[in-house]
């Protein structure tokens, strides 16, 4: 039952919108396309696949998944779900060497050239730090 608050509201939305009143209501009594059924479906997919991966994959890895489970779609359908979602996988940086390792300093120099015995007492010293 309309009021007459909603008939107002109704009527100043048809006129915004530039729609006629008759074409409103089929509107609003029209059940959702199958592709709206659709996308519904694989929105619901894409975000259980996204989190069954602990928020890693990206589209590549979910579209493998949904093929796996039947569906027939393409990257770009995965990537704009995902999109219109807010999800977005995580890649792992390129690795990067920090530290120049010098192999001439890579061992302390050997002051003794490995001549442990120098046939007197207290005549060679080693420590290991």
């Amino acid at each position: 039952m309309l009021t007459e608050k909603t008939n107002f509201t109704i009527t100043r939305m048809v006129r915004l919108l530039a729609v006629s009143r008759s074409g409103y209501y089929a509107w609003i009594g029209r059940p959702p396309s199958s592709a709206a059924i659709r996308r519904v479906h694989i929105e619901q997919k894409v975000a259980f696949f996204h989190g069954d991966s602990d928020e890693v994959y990206g589209a590549p890895r979910i579209l493998t998944d949904l093929r796996a489970d039947g569906e027939i779609i393409s990257r770009k359908t995965v990537s704009a779900t995902m999109r219109r979602l807010g999800l977005a996988g995580i890649c792992p940086k390129k690795w990067k060497t920090t530290t120049i390792i010098d192999h001439a300093d890579a061992y302390p120099v050997d002051a003794v050239k490995r001549k442990w015995d120098a046939g007197a007492l207290n005549q060679v010293w080693v420590g290991d730090i």
